[in-house]
């Protein structure tokens, strides 16, 4: 099976416009992103997937010039985006990534894989956000290229065209879902890019933590803010509007997936 993990990008985003492109010590936000997530040893190729607006040019020429496939697509249907890169590509399975998580865990991810993959009879969906336990920014969807091209012939809702996977997990009775928790709940834990508060954030994270430890995890930022406590307060306040808008969006659980992992049987 080939595992292709898509992660899409764009300079158009309305809170904060070239977000992915932003430096810290002299390398874009999405370089951090693709230099992690080329050390999850579960994945056999990564995708950057962009649009065909000129606007999404420079990401287009950054990712080529780091030796990663680039596939361009709709702007505002994610999905077909998705779908297409996904075609494109071969893939099996699709861990899907958004470009704005920079300090995402190659570990959380393959944990995430392998959790997907353990399950027989297999699943469908596996995801590490729903319900969220694990820091905001280290999310990952892994997905058969079955389900997604499901949800691409089936669903006209601009919502799940939009958000890629809402049409496969808001449908337990119809696909094998399965949930990875973290041990202990991190769900305070705002470590995206989707603001100037969270730019400021993560520019005081990376800058402290790369020069002396660049593979760093979770388990390091856990660390540091315990040494800086003081920094959760940068973004408080846009993950508490983050989460009361996803309370309203979806405030279901996933249903546990039925049936024994393949080291079980």
């Amino acid at each position: 099976m080939a595992i292709v993990a898509i992660i899409q990008a764009r300079m158009t985003s309305t809170r904060l416009p070239g977000k992915v492109l932003k430096q810290v010590l002299g390398k874009p936000m999405i370089g951090y992103q693709l230099e992690r997530t080329r050390r999850c040893h579960a994945l056999d190729e990564i995708v950057v997937a962009t649009t065909t607006n000129a606007t999404d040019d420079p990401i287009a020429d950054y990712v080529s010039g780091l030796g990663i496939a680039v596939y361009r697509g709709s702007e505002h249907d994610v999905l077909s985006r998705y779908f297409e890169a996904a075609e494109a590509h071969d893939a099996d399975i699709v861990v899907r990534m958004t470009a704005d998580c920079p300090i995402i865990d190659p570990e959380v991810t393959d944990m995430v894989i392998e959790r997907f993959l353990e399950f027989i009879p297999p699943l469908d969906y596996a995801t590490n956000g729903i319900p969220h336990t694990w820091p905001i920014g280290l999310d990952t969807e892994v997905m058969t290229f079955k389900a997604l091209r499901t949800a691409h012939e089936q669903t006209h809702d601009p919502y799940d065209r939009e958000h890629v996977s809402p049409f496969i997990y808001k449908q337990p009775d119809r696909f094998r879902l399965y949930s990875a928790l973290c041990p202990i709940n991190l769900s305070g834990e705002r470590w995206t890019l989707d603001t100037p508060e969270d730019l400021e954030f993560l520019t005081r994270v990376i800058e402290t933590l790369y020069p002396e430890i660049p593979d760093f995890g979770y388990r390091d930022v856990l660390a540091l803010l315990e040494q800086k406590p003081e920094w959760r307060s940068i973004n408080a306040d846009v993950g508490a509007k983050v989460r009361r808008w996803e309370r309203q969006r979806f405030t279901g659980d996933l249903q546990p997936a039925l049936g024994k992992r393949g080291d079980d049987t």
